[in-house]
């Protein structure tokens, strides 16, 4: 067999939408570019994989570690661009991924941000003027994270361990953007009976106090495991099975 390979003259390089939900919002980290092309443009944090012994989902792993200093959380590979032209100094073949973030206050949110310079968090709803075809690699994870929220609990990965129904709610209606009808909503998501009930209340509210929920994965393994459904608790890496299915 021959084994002589010519050089291939493609790059291979990883971008990874990174949401998180903070304040009540869906936000994404992204990176503003400091030389041209698209100087001043907001990208998605990425990299070209240069380690010829680096695997594309130990690079992308990378670029999450760097930008917000965490391991362990959901990332999932979903889409491959290799149009010729999609970029202005040759031909880049990316590897697309999105990551799934648990932010805490304002506070924390900064301080994971601050790990590279040039970094922000920015709401969804507020952006403009990405590089390259950034815009609709972005719009495609949107797309495909609202289709999957609908039968996959990826949502849980955004909020805090404990949380109320009116915060599961919030974020739903943040992802689909759209609103959600009150009682239709927790009785839907009480009837999967995947929330364990931990008997506990809010504290320091100035509101009433609504009741405490938590994600039952252990639960939501064992009833759909039979389906092939099961749930991966925050994996480094989720890798999707080709190309993107919808």
């Amino acid at each position: 067999m021959e084994t002589n390979l010519s050089r291939p003259e493609s790059v291979f390089a990883i971008d990874c939408v990174i949401l998180g939900f903070d304040e009540g919002e869906l936000k994404t980290l992204l990176v503003k570019r400091s030389e041209e092309p698209f100087k001043g443009y907001w990208t998605l944090p990425g990299c070209l994989v240069v380690d010829r012994y680096e695997s594309i989902d130990d690079a992308a792993a990378h670029v999450l570690y760097s930008l917000t200093g965490l391991e362990g959380i959901y990332m999932e590979q979903f889409y491959t661009y290799a149009d010729v032209d999609r970029h202005a100094d040759g031909r880049v073949v990316s590897v697309a991924y999105y990551a799934m973030v648990r932010l805490g206050s304002a506070r924390e949110s900064q301080l994971i941000a601050s790990y590279t310079r040039n970094a922000a968090w920015v709401s969804v709803l507020g952006i403009s003027g990405f590089a390259f075809d950034h815009t609709m690699l972005f719009e495609k994870v949107l797309k495909k994270v609202r289709r999957k929220v609908l039968y996959h609990p990826i949502a849980f990965e955004l909020l805090p361990e404990k949380f109320t129904l009116t915060q599961l709610q919030n974020l739903y209606e943040v992802i689909l953007n759209k609103k959600l009808d009150k009682r239709n909503f927790r009785k839907k998501v009480l009837h999967y009976q995947i929330l364990k009930d931990l008997n506990e209340k809010q504290k320091d509210v100035s509101y009433r106090a609504a009741k405490l929920f938590k994600f039952d994965r252990e639960k939501y393994t064992m009833m759909f495991e039979s389906e092939n459904l099961s749930y991966q608790p925050s994996p480094p890496i989720r890798q999707a099975q080709g190309m993107e299915k919808g």
